[in-house]
């Protein structure tokens, strides 16, 4: 794979698949961006974001930030029920959700077998039948899980006439959907490797999570001429702390628990569009790694990556 010129060297804070996985990400995001360009809305707040500044743009973590629970989880609700895979399969990724759930912790030997076994079910499909299905799972699961007052955020943004992108573990191609559905820029997420528009069972990189998610934002902020400390960051997980501490305008949305810790001892500012016993079962410290979980479960139903 050649490098792109516009890309930034590699820095010792981050792992060499952490880098390859953003720069993947943000390659496939500017390649979908020409697909989709659509916005309308309402600000929030009056102070930010700032109207008419072409270097200032918004990037929000999907999974309960814009999204009640994880797309990755609704997405596998529909796989499911197309036959993708059997019981089984359904009842070790419920097992190993639970695992996370329970733990409040991403061991990486329990991600590693995840992933080995999502990679494993798409392996073989066409990119163009996962599209496809990955549209009609959004209508099906997805549609009704956006939350209002976080989609308000991003409308504020677009409104403003800046760019607003997902960064997700989730597959590109469907946050790319959710995207595109929602009439934002574009979507940052996990690439995987497909050869003539078939999946190979490889991703590139490493699922779009924690570190990786900044080098994407890194990267995408470099190819798009963006200053980060104009830009703003919108996440509910801890895990994205790196992504946050990228931007001059951090916030925190539907945080868990050490999320709002850390945001309050930082000065950010913090959403949380969550009520009574829902936000209490949301916001345990253990539901932050939910989104790396279904990351590692059904990273490889992601994106495309062509190799000729």
């Amino acid at each position: 794979m050649a490098a792109l010129k516009w890309l930034t060297p590699r820095r010792q804070s981050a792992t060499e698949r952490s880098v390859l996985a953003g720069e993947a990400a943000a390659e496939a995001a500017l390649d979908n961006r020409a697909r989709s360009d659509d916005a309308t809305a309402d600000p929030e707040e009056p102070q930010f974001p700032v109207a008419g500044d072409p270097r200032a743009a918004a990037f929000f973590d999907l999974d309960n930030t814009v999204m009640q629970g994880a797309a990755l989880f609704h997405f596998g609700r529909g796989l499911y029920k197309r036959k993708f895979f059997d019981k089984r399969d359904l009842l070790r990724f419920a097992w190993q959700q639970a695992y996370f759930r329970l733990a409040g912790s991403e061991d990486p030997e329990h991600m590693r077998d995840a992933r080995d076994s999502a990679l494993s079910i798409v392996k073989g499909h066409r990119v163009e039948e996962l599209t496809r299905i990955g549209e009609e799972i959004y209508d099906e699961y997805m549609a009704g899980k956006i939350w209002p007052g976080t989609r308000a955020l991003a409308q504020a943004h677009l409104d403003a006439g800046q760019r607003v992108w997902l960064v997700t573990a989730a597959p590109v191609e469907t946050a790319t959907i959710i995207a595109r559905r929602l009439g934002l820029t574009g979507a940052l997420g996990t690439v995987a490797e497909s050869v003539d528009g078939v999946y190979t069972g490889r991703l590139v990189g490493e699922p779009l999570h924690g570190p990786a998610k900044a080098e994407a934002v890194r990267a995408l902020a470099t190819a798009e001429d963006l200053d980060l400390s104009r830009c703003a960051a919108y996440s509910d997980s801890t895990n994205d702390i790196p992504m946050l501490s990228l931007v001059g305008h951090p916030y925190a949305v539907n945080p868990d628990s050490a999320l709002r810790k850390h945001a309050r001892a930082e000065g950010w500012r913090l959403r949380d569009y969550r009520t009574g016993r829902k936000a209490a079962k949301i916001g345990i410290p253990a539901a932050a790694g939910m989104g790396a979980v279904t990351g590692g479960v059904l990273a490889a139903l992601a994106a495309r990556r062509r190799y000729r």
